[in-house]
């Protein structure tokens, strides 16, 4: 599966307000590793995992490129 990684910081950027409180809900800061799939699942770096948190941002795949001037990987 291809995946777009980014810090929490930079998704927070991203996001709409009325998706921010959905991520903040789910625990993401600036501090956070996120990444997102080519479906629009995000999910967190964990200890020792990665966290799957959903889909929780619309539009997700030109925001994503756009914001990170990265390509799916």
């Amino acid at each position: 599966m291809k995946f777009i990684e980014m810090s929490g910081k930079t998704l927070l950027k991203l996001v709409s307000p009325e998706e921010m409180s959905a991520i903040r809900a789910a625990g993401i800061t600036e501090h956070s590793l996120v990444r997102i799939n080519q479906q629009g699942d995000l999910e967190v770096r964990q200890h020792a995992n990665w966290g799957i948190i959903g889909g929780l941002i619309g539009d997700y795949e030109s925001r994503v490129r756009k914001t990170t001037g990265l390509d799916w990987a």
